[in-house]
């Protein structure tokens, strides 16, 4: 297995290596960022371990580029910067695993495996649907019974957070860090105003609805209630 290690403090970069080599892997080390992104695109690597903040490029930058050019390579980013906002924001920039400074290599290790067992190829969702209600990820269209649905910006990532949790009940406060990206309840109903527009253009004229309310838990998307 080959491992590469992005990482620019050498002391931290010798520890990772040293213990992979101990561990039967092939290690090679990259201390910059954009020295590593040419690397990692092109060097055939299981698995890639990441610093959040290099110099050249932040490791940030070097997954969401990975990601971009649909590279899959497993990417475990490590980082001082603990905060749960840092490693939510890793995690949706494409890393598969957050690792927070100071670590213990076993640790390492342990989550590095997890990541090699995942399956390598995994298919490039590029659609959602709910019963007859489709969105198209790539040219964010929506319908309904074939029947063209207009939605405005903040509608429509309402509806897809809605969609890729179908049949389950999201709450206000999962809507307000998912859509609105709000990490506390700002006591509003800009939610339900939401919801209610988005009713409006998805249910309005068809029998069924496909959106529910759990009174005192929050919303669904569903073809049955």
């Amino acid at each position: 297995m080959r491992i590469l290690v992005i990482e620019d403090d050498k002391k931290t970069a010798d520890y990772i290596t040293k213990g992979l080599g101990e561990c039967g892997y092939t290690a090679n080390w990259v201390a910059d960022g954009r020295e590593g992104l040419h690397e990692a695109t092109g060097g055939g690597y299981d698995a890639l371990i990441v610093d959040r903040m290099l110099p050249g490029l932040d490791g940030l930058a070097i997954v969401k580029a990975l990601r971009a050019a649909e590279i899959s390579v497993p990417v475990l980013i490590l980082s001082a910067l603990a905060h749960v906002d840092e490693r939510v924001t890793g995690l949706r920039a494409g890393g598969d695993d957050y690792l927070s400074k100071p670590f213990a290599f076993s640790e390492l290790h342990a989550r590095l495996e997890a990541l090699l067992r995942r399956p390598r190829t995994i298919a490039q969702q590029t659609q959602l649907q709910v019963d007859d209600l489709t969105l198209d990820l790539l040219t964010r269209k929506v319908t309904r019974a074939g029947r063209p649905v207009d939605l405005r910006p903040q509608e429509l990532k309402l509806l897809e957070y809605l969609m890729r949790h179908a049949g389950k009940v999201v709450t206000r406060t999962m809507l307000f860090e998912g859509v609105w990206d709000f990490h506390f309840d700002p006591q509003t109903n800009v939610v339900d105003v939401h919801i209610s527009r988005l009713r409006q253009k998805i249910d309005k004229g068809f029998d069924r609805p496909l959106i529910h309310t759990h009174r005192g838990g929050g919303y669904c998307i569903s073809p049955e209630p």
